[in-house]
């Protein structure tokens, strides 16, 4: 058993920053790959960054390339999404999820990852 769980989510102007964090406890392995998601009202839930424990190596979702960033800290357990020059657009409840095994050309589908977070809010204002 896994448990995530997010926080740093809040209200930020256009052009702002916010650290998302998600602590992971329980039953954890190395080898997992962590992702974030988002689902903004009416939308589908989408993919937007993620990252395995071990290797470092990481994934984005175009709308986000080159403002957000995906990083972990192995020895907390935590993974955080660094989101820079934030629009409209980015404001979603986004959610933290981690998979046992998957490969890297799914690590943007949501449903490859086996533990989710509740999720946190987060709302850019223009």
């Amino acid at each position: 058993q896994v448990q995530l769980v997010e926080s740093g989510g809040g209200l930020v102007q256009a052009g702002g920053s916010l650290r998302l964090s998600c602590a992971a406890s329980g039953r954890t392995f190395s080898t997992y790959v962590m992702g974030w998601f988002r689902q903004a009202p009416g939308k589908e839930r989408e993919f937007v960054a993620a990252i395995n424990w071990s290797g470092g190596m990481t994934k984005y979702a175009d709308p986000v390339k080159g403002r957000f960033t995906i990083s972990r800290d192995n020895a907390k357990n935590t993974v955080y999404l660094q989101m820079n020059s934030l629009k409209p657009e980015d404001m979603a409840v986004y959610y933290c999820a981690a998979a046992r095994t998957v490969r890297l050309v799914y690590w943007g589908t949501s449903t490859e990852y086996d533990y989710w977070g509740q999720g946190t809010q987060v709302t850019v204002s223009s």
